[in-house]
């Protein structure tokens, strides 16, 4: 049967690079290809661009960070947009960038692997086989959500939700909600139904840094990069852990702990990025946001918790997070690890062997996608220079065979 469905399979050669994924790293990078005049595809197994934001965020979502800091190469935001663009101006946005750099990628096309074999890569979807010389990776940091091991969650009477299928907190109306996990979509999805006349009860596992969104009027991530230009890391951190103190008070008062590692530096490191605080902090002051203990076993009404507290909850929304998904269809290449991140770490994690690239691993958001996107596209220019054998002079980046 399995080789019945090869010899079905069409092949198709692609004179550009094959881009996977078309969420913002996937666009960006094939904005600059084309740039450079340089064509390519991109495949994309759902049935739009930015599946992430049109599909698995929440209705109140917004950017956390100011829109000059958010955008990708060679195309601005509307001068009109708000400093923290909404959910659906950005995915807006993304579909203007796409139409105005004539990007068309293949839609629903879920690639289960890509070899490098005999000189090209070959990647295979479920009904085509796409061959080219190039392999860009941009499925990024964020491509599945994560489902954390918690004992006894099967058993639980109520309605189980991650955040990826959370749209507001209309539907838990009155409603006691237990919310595993206090990063920034934690932070976010409590305040949402707390809004909506819930009650949330946020689990912190772990520690994490909580600043404020603004400093002074000032973005704090802006204020962040500005030091940074011409102080050390530790500094700029001890400086905005400070400004944080003053601003939003101590809050390890509240239930929460700071790491020992500075925001910052943290986040360049380990991926985990701080809390911008959007208002949460004071619903946790208030008491409308219960901070609670790690979890120790869920119920089938509630949940135990580590403190030796119990309590009932009619839904659970896991704020855990997400993961990349390379190690599931990329073979025969150690440029990853077993975690789906580069090797290589930032600035350098973009280019790999065998003409293999990725864009949206840098842990550094869209600016770091911007920043790849623009090397990759010159790096592959170069090449198409050198060997113009490879492009047939088409004006179709692609060929069926």
């Amino acid at each position: 049967m399995e080789s019945r469905k090869e010899e079905e399979r069409k092949s198709v050669w692609v004179h550009g690079p094959i881009i996977v994924g078309a969420g913002p790293s996937g666009l960006a990078v094939a904005a600059c290809l084309k740039q450079s005049q340089i064509p390519s595809l991109v495949l994309e197994r759902s049935d739009c661009i930015a599946s992430l934001w049109q599909q698995r965020t929440y209705d109140r979502l917004k950017l956390h960070i100011p829109k000059q800091f958010c955008q990708l190469p060679l195309l601005e935001y509307p001068k009109h947009y708000p400093k923290y663009p909404t959910k659906h101006q950005f995915i807006s946005y993304m579909e203007s960038y796409a139409k105005h750099f004539c990007i068309e990628p293949k839609f629903k096309q879920v690639v289960e692997k890509a070899e490098f074999v005999n000189g090209i890569w070959r990647v295979r979807s479920q009904d085509c086989e796409y061959i080219s010389r190039w392999l860009i990776v941009a499925t990024g940091e964020n491509a599945e959500p994560v489902i954390p091991e918690i004992v006894g969650l099967e058993r639980f009477n109520g309605n189980v939700v991650h955040t990826s299928g959370y749209k507001s907190g209309l539907e838990f109306r009155k409603q006691k909600v237990l919310v595993v996990g206090c990063g920034n979509s934690g932070m976010e999805v409590s305040l949402d139904l707390c809004r909506h006349n819930a009650s949330p009860h946020m689990v912190v596992r772990n520690s994490v840094h909580v600043l404020p969104r603004e400093i002074f009027c000032c973005s704090t991530f802006g204020i962040a990069m500005a030091l940074h230009k011409w102080l050390p890391l530790r500094l700029v951190d001890k400086f905005i852990l400070l400004m944080s103190n003053l601003t939003l008070g101590s809050i390890e008062k509240l239930g929460l702990r700071r790491p020992k590692t500075g925001p910052i530096e943290l986040k360049n490191t380990t991926g985990k990025t701080p809390v911008l605080d959007g208002g949460a902090l004071n619903q946790i002051k208030s008491g409308n946001i219960k901070v609670m203990e790690e979890v120790r076993e869920i119920t089938r009404n509630g949940a135990k918790f580590m403190d030796g507290q119990e309590k009932e909850f009619d839904s659970i929304v896991l704020a855990t997070g997400y993961k990349s998904n390379v190690p599931f269809w990329l073979k025969g290449s150690d440029f990853f690890t077993e975690e789906g991140m580069p090797r290589t770490a930032f600035p350098n994690g973009w280019k790999g062997e065998n003409g293999l690239y990725t864009v949206g691993f840098t842990r550094r958001g869209l600016l770091g996608t911007a920043s790849d996107s623009i090397k990759i596209a010159k790096d592959v220019a170069d090449q198409w220079k050198i060997n113009k054998e490879w492009n047939n002079n088409t004006s179709s980046s692609y060929v069926i065979f």
